[in-house]
């Protein structure tokens, strides 16, 4: 009979086990949930929660003095206190986030995206995180006040956001920026006839000074909430539960009115 060497006999066995010991290492958190309960929270980067928004979306996600802050900046670190992770916020532009969500760059994007059938086909959306709607602003000199109006005019709004889409179903004359809150500038600047926005944002740009105005009636009601994975359902419960938590103890309220004076979630 053959003898097998010793380093077959010996190293390779304890390779093997190494082995099974390091592929039952993934991305995976173990978390505690919004109940209390241990949960495992599938993190791109372990224990880190990863979320992403535009960063150019005053008053939910902009810079101040260099530092990422904002509605939906508070809204992911509260998040990933309550599910026992790491808050790490990152930033790109609107256009390229539910990419970047569905191929795994990020583990959630709060970013105001308006919950869409369309959207929904490529990723998860939690429930609801707040309702607003789309609203012409001009300036205070203009006179479009309806999306028919929009005819002749050149009408600016953010790349790929539910806005736009509704812009090209009434003209081709259409300016598209990285930010609302850049088109907004450049509408009182003179270089556009209409925006179409989130009303809020375009109500808050209005209180911090710019000479614009909100024009006609709202365009629509949309619910908007935070994008997951369609691989990862059990970050979307643990996401859901979170939020309902902030929401039942009052902490998601308090941050709606720190920046909005109101709560967003609920209509007007």
């Amino acid at each position: 009979m053959k003898m097998q060497p010793i380093f077959s006999r010996v190293v390779v066995p304890l390779l093997l086990s190494l082995s099974v010991v390091v592929t039952g290492c993934g991305a995976a958190s173990t978390s505690t949930n919004a109940e209390g309960k241990s949960g495992s929270a599938m993190t791109k980067d372990q224990g880190v929660f990863t979320y992403v928004a535009s960063g150019e979306y005053q008053p939910f996600s902009y810079f101040k003095d260099g530092v990422l802050t904002g509605f939906d900046i508070e809204v992911g670190n509260e998040l990933a206190k309550r599910m026992n992770l790491t808050p790490k916020a990152v930033t790109s532009p609107f256009s390229g986030i539910i990419a970047g969500v569905k191929e795994g760059r990020y583990d959630a994007a709060i970013a105001s995206h308006a919950i869409t059938d369309e959207r929904k086909q490529q990723i998860n959306f939690a429930e609801p995180y707040y309702l607003s709607g789309g609203q012409l602003f001009i300036r205070p000199d203009g006179t479009t006040s309806t999306l028919d109006g929009l005819k002749g005019k050149e009408v600016a709004v953010a790349l790929g956001t539910t806005h736009e889409k509704m812009a090209r179903e009434y003209t081709d004359n259409i300016k598209t920026y990285d930010s609302d809150v850049t088109a907004l500038r450049a509408l009182e600047q003179g270089k556009h006839d209409v925006v179409i926005t989130d009303s809020v944002v375009g109500e808050i740009a209005i209180q911090q000074g710019l000479k614009i105005k909100k024009s006609g009636s709202p365009l629509s009601e949309v619910q908007h909430g935070i994008a997951v994975s369609k691989e990862n359902e059990e970050l979307l419960k643990q996401i859901n539960e979170a939020l309902a938590a902030m929401k039942a103890d009052g902490t998601y309220q308090k941050l709606s009115e720190k920046y909005f004076g109101r709560d967003i979630s609920k209509k007007e």
